[in-house]
């Protein structure tokens, strides 16, 4: 008979790899039945997913230049902003514009529908970052990779989150209370 392969439930994610780095965590399974006579091939046993730790493993606090931003698309805000909404411990966020200055190629080449947002990162478009709970630090009051206490023209470094090949570089321009970017050009602080 035809024998698929058969795995097992995904182990729970492990921590990031490295602190003060933009790095992955990892999950895995195993194969519990390899297939038979042409039975169906196994599905990938391991996957990764981009993470950033803030604290090193010593308990201190991450040097910000060392950290680019972690990004996902505006519309995870909404689901965000429905769960922060039970607690009601969330502070007031805001928005920081920066111009895209260089990206990456991997950025264009994602084909997961959980990606399809990074099409809308171009070099010399104008996004607006938006920093809300639980991004939002409650010691410094501000996410990481804002570019708070940047200089001016200075080059930052953001990534996106769900493909680690997609990342780049961009400038500050400002900091509002609200964000004012079309909505494909709204992105989230991770």
């Amino acid at each position: 008979p035809v024998i698929p392969c058969v795995v097992s439930q995904w182990s729970v994610w492990s921590g990031c790899t490295e602190p003060c780095k933009t790095t992955y965590r990892v999950r895995r399974r195993h194969v519990i039945q390899e297939p038979r006579n042409g039975g169906e091939a196994c599905p990938p046993l391991e996957e990764r997913a981009g993470c950033v730790e803030y604290w090193t493993r010593e308990g201190t606090e991450c040097k910000q230049s060392l950290i680019p931003a972690l990004i996902t698309t505006g519309g995870f805000g909404k689901a965000r902003k429905k769960r922060a909404a039970a607690d009601g411990n969330e502070r007031a966020g805001y928005c920081v514009e920066f111009q895209l200055v260089a990206i990456t190629p991997g950025c264009l080449h994602s084909h997961h529908s959980y990606t399809h947002w990074m099409q809308y990162l171009r070099e010399g478009h104008t996004v607006c970052v938006e920093c809300q709970h639980p991004a939002l630090d409650s010691r410094s009051l501000h996410c990481y990779g804002d570019g708070s206490g940047s200089k001016k023209n200075q080059l930052l470094h953001w990534q996106a989150v769900g493909n680690p090949r997609c990342k780049g570089t961009w400038k500050r321009i400002r900091q509002l209370d609200t964000c004012s970017c079309p909505s494909v050009h709204s992105f989230l602080f991770i």
